[in-house]
């Protein structure tokens, strides 16, 4: 596909269309001239880290585009795998891109005379993943394997506040604070002139997100809660939001909007949603599942 660049209280939750987790999402829905009138999204992975049903972060755009590669890749079948054509990494941690090393090696042969898979990101991320995973130690270097004319994987570079055009999709790529750069992105369909689907990515509080939240007027809003209330030193440190810093971030997000809590640990869903349902909260706070698939556009 080609790429084109330019510069509550908590609510019982809503209905959501479930998948089996090893099925292939519907096609989107199109309009009479074509072409897609919504795009689905499938929640591959959740949660801070691993334990028997919990996969870290990932999400399947339609069916060609993961947003972070953490543990849920592993969930699809290697069919779905190998119709992946582009990546894109909110930042280098392995919870967020170990799947991106293990989906070159298992669709290499199924990808053979097809372009690359892009993965895009930071240049920070992407020299990340090129010293400390492909580089022939940890992990083969498939940005030049089975060949350095051929590759099975393609680094291409992204900053903050870039558009990018993954054909009818559109990405904006937003600012996040973390403890390596790191950023959150605003995905639209052809449709879409406002309220986007938004995800923070890793992210401690930050002016410059809500800044530009404001002006985009948000649809839905995917954002982390990694600890408990009691647990704000490390989420201070770790750079990562606690309930009562998503009460105080949320505040500055106008009007009512569909919010979703992820990246809570393994153990602690219950403990971390209890405390966001007691925040005076105007918008409709839910926790976000795997298996759960939004309809965007």
């Amino acid at each position: 596909m080609p790429l084109a660049w330019s510069r509550s209280r908590w609510p019982a939750p809503a209905p959501t269309l479930q998948l089996p987790a090893l099925s292939a999402p519907s096609p989107a829905p199109t309009g009479p001239d074509g072409r897609p009138t919504a795009m689905p999204l499938r929640v591959l992975g959740c949660s801070g880290s691993i334990a028997a049903g919990c996969r870290t972060t990932a999400f399947l755009l339609d069916d060609d585009v993961l947003i972070d590669a953490g543990t849920g890749v592993g969930d699809l079948t290697l069919d779905e795998l190998a119709r992946i054509d582009d990546v894109l990494l909110t930042h280098s941690h392995l919870d967020h891109v170990l799947g991106v090393p293990l989906l070159a090696d298992s669709v290499m042969r199924r990808r053979a005379g097809r372009p690359p898979i892009r993965v895009h990101g930071l240049p920070e991320t992407l020299d990340a993943l090129r010293q400390h995973l492909f580089n022939g130690t940890i992990w083969p270097d498939f940005t030049r394997l089975p060949s350095a004319r051929a590759p099975v994987l393609e680094m291409r570079p992204f900053a903050c506040g870039d558009l990018l055009a993954l054909g009818h999709r559109r990405v904006e790529v937003l600012p996040a604070l973390h403890t390596v750069p790191a950023v959150g992105f605003a995905l639209r369909g052809p449709g879409d002139t406002d309220a986007p689907w938004v995800f923070t990515g890793d992210t401690a509080p930050n002016p410059a997100l809500w800044q530009r939240l404001r002006q985009l007027r948000v649809g839905r809003l995917v954002i982390e809660t990694a600890f408990r209330n009691d647990e704000q030193a490390l989420a201070r440190l770790s750079r990562h939001l606690h309930p009562a810093a998503l009460g105080a971030e949320l505040q500055q997000l106008a009007g009512a909007v569909e919010v979703w809590i992820t990246h809570v640990k393994p153990g602690e869903l219950a403990a971390v949603m209890a405390e966001v349902a007691a925040l005076d909260a105007r918008h409709a706070v839910r926790a976000l599942a795997a298996g759960q698939v939004m309809a965007l556009g």
